[in-house]
């Protein structure tokens, strides 16, 4: 990781975090597990696509996943999304029940939720990589300290945000960053995961997407188009 592979408006807030030995760490350690053979998920050059694709400044709202899917031609760098024609996974497949529940839209052909992401909605893992058909396998490398910040420098804007965080990872993440807890002009949304395991937990119903919208329209940040 260097920081020249960082979107330019994430770059300053970032550059602690891409010093620390944990981030560097991280990039021998992909290049040799890549070296190895092993197939790493997202590709290279997709990696960072929640940060290119919303800028720090015109991030409304953030939704937190845990690791990329690890499937083949799954994962492309945005938490929950998956490139056009390929098959929804079951975890989106429950968010787009939500969504239909909570504001009555049809639930989308299409797993890419690229036009979410431009419209300042920051589709963040915790883990940016992981190995082919390994859940979790990259967990505890190194990408902690990168996302950590990207969670840290969003929480400790001024700028009335929405945070919607899906299960116990998620909230765990929110924890580890005392400007999220402490800002009380920033909007939690908590439920379970939207997974097959746990959606009826307390995902469904929850309805985060009307809420969200409420929240950024009462403090004049414009709504968010959830159609896919």
């Amino acid at each position: 990781m260097t920081a020249e592979t960082i979107p330019e408006s994430w770059r300053s807030v970032l550059e602690p975090a891409l010093a620390s030995p944990e981030a560097r760490r991280l990039g021998g350690w992909l290049k040799a597990e890549e070296a190895a053979g092993k197939q790493v998920f997202p590709p290279r050059g997709t990696r960072l696509a929640a940060l290119a694709l919303t800028p720090l400044d015109q991030v409304r709202c953030v939704i937190l996943g845990q690791d990329p899917y690890h499937g083949p031609g799954q994962a492309h760098g945005l938490a929950f999304s998956v490139q056009d024609g390929v098959k929804v996974p079951p975890s989106l497949v429950n968010i787009y029940k939500e969504l239909e529940a909570d504001l009555g839209l049809p639930r989308p052909a299409t797993g890419d939720l690229s036009k979410w992401a431009r419209q300042g909605v920051l589709l963040l893992n915790n883990t940016l990589t992981v190995e082919s058909g390994q859940a979790g396998s990259h967990a505890g490398r190194g990408w902690d300290a990168i996302t950590d910040a990207c969670v840290a420098a969003v929480a400790a804007s001024e700028v009335p945000t929405v945070f919607i965080l899906w299960g116990s990872h998620a909230k765990k993440k929110a924890s580890r960053v005392p400007a999220l807890g402490r800002a009380s002009h920033h909007l939690l949304l908590t439920s379970a995961h939207p997974s097959p395991l746990s959606a009826h937990n307390g995902f469904f119903g929850s309805r985060p997407f009307s809420q969200t919208n409420a929240f950024l329209d009462e403090h004049g940040r414009g709504t968010i188009d959830w159609r896919v």
